[in-house]
């Protein structure tokens, strides 16, 4: 029923192209620079695309008539092509100018410059201005916002780990983070800001925190999460948070998302309904089903066994990065391993949790499987620089005899 479907819907002859023509653009670049692209990680990089793969085929079976007209298939295989360019770009330069502090500080202020232009020059869509408009294509700058804190992060402790004890260390890092994450937060684009917000915990973590500054960061954001909800969340965010904690007060209201979205999952029981084949987001009862519930989508067509082989492919993605930062030559590359990983895994974790109901509705994306470009490319550009910091890992004498003011990155 599985392969019948898939047959029905795609084709066994654009099957066979399309893997004779990934085998043929893998030994294409294998054979024409080997020493150029040696460092790559194939098995990080195949099992990233396989998950683009599967995103891919659930994106064939959505209905004609949604919104972009069935076109999600088509403009998603070229955001693969334009990010699987960019990863092996990305693993080309020499990054031991990251390791700059004027290099970071540019950055990091470019970065926050364009989140504030958002403000006064992004696209509201869905009640969120949190994009540019560029006609053919949108740009979401809180994507490579992740990664720009990455960097910093890695930056700032890569010689102050040592130090971590001093609180202030982690103060001056954390008003870094929380400078992002207000921006993000108040486009508004919650899922974004908690996400920025776990890079810098789980980087501070792995850095060495002690647990006595543990305890007080989780009393502050007892304090702060206090206050957020009572003068920082949209109307609409606190009914998804209520709706969460009360599932079925209002599945026709601010709990439909939800309640839609377990029954898409649920649906699919041990081998799904077949590709194509799926109700809740061939009838569109599942909104946004490319982008925040493709989860919920590709878990009603490919049932259990399907979500098992998907979060294999993730558990291999993120296992293969902790590996690069396990084997890191630095502590800069091995502190930005750690950081891409959190992140990956953060993003994976809340989609996954909302869709299945045990997290609020944020509007999150599953990387490298859900529609767009941006969390693609950023994705991808992650993976890339970390496989040039992989292959050019060594300490450099200018960043480390660099002198550095306390508070500076």
């Amino acid at each position: 029923m599985y392969f019948h479907s898939f047959r029905l819907q795609w084709g066994e002859s654009s099957m066979t192209s399309f893997a004779w023509g990934f085998a043929s653009v893998r030994r294409a670049v294998m054979s024409h620079s080997t020493s150029s692209f040696a460092h790559v990680d194939w098995f990080l990089l195949v099992s990233a695309l396989t998950i683009s793969a599967l995103g891919l085929v659930t994106m064939h079976s959505f209905p004609e008539s949604s919104p972009a007209g069935g076109a999600f298939f088509e403009r998603q295989i070229v955001w693969i092509g334009a990010a699987l360019c960019v990863f092996f770009v990305a693993s080309l330069p020499e990054y031991r100018f990251l390791q700059r502090t004027p290099v970071v500080v540019v950055l990091f202020g470019s970065i926050v410059g364009v989140l504030g232009l958002v403000f006064v020059f992004g696209t509201f869509v869905m009640g969120a201005r949190e994009r540019f408009d560029l006609g053919a294509f949108f740009v979401q700058p809180s994507d490579p916002a992740k990664i720009v804190l990455i960097v910093l992060l890695a930056k700032y402790f890569t010689r102050r780990h040592i130090e971590i004890a001093h609180a202030r260390h982690i103060f001056v890092s954390g008003a870094y983070a929380f400078a992002l994450s207000a921006l993000v937060f108040f486009q508004p684009d919650l899922g974004s800001a908690i996400i920025i917000t776990l890079i810098w915990l789980g980087v501070v973590l792995v850095a060495g925190i002690s647990w006595r500054h543990l305890a007080t960061l989780i009393v502050v954001a007892a304090l702060l999460s206090g206050a957020l909800w009572q003068w920082g969340l949209q109307p609409y965010q606190k009914e998804r948070i209520l709706t969460f904690l009360h599932p079925l007060t209002d599945i026709q209201g601010a709990g439909y998302n939800a309640y839609q979205s377990t029954v898409a999952v649920g649906s699919g029981e041990l081998t799904g309904k077949g590709i194509g084949y799926g109700t809740q987001s061939k009838l569109q009862f599942l909104p946004e089903y490319e982008t925040d519930f493709i989860f919920a989508a590709y878990a009603e067509e490919w049932g259990f066994l399907g979500v098992l082989l998907l979060f294999g492919l993730f558990t291999v993605v993120i296992v293969r990065i902790l590996g690069a930062a396990r084997r890191a030559g630095d502590n800069f590359t091995a502190l930005f391993a750690t950081g891409v990983a959190i992140y990956i895994l953060a993003q994976f974790a809340i989609h996954v949790g909302m869709n299945i109901g045990l997290l609020p509705i944020t509007g999150t994306t599953l990387p490298f499987m859900s529609y767009g470009g941006s969390h693609l490319l950023t994705e991808y550009a992650a993976l890339g620089i970390l496989m040039g910091l992989r292959r050019r890992a060594r300490p450099t004498a200018q960043a480390r005899d660099e002198t550095e003011m306390v508070g500076v990155v």
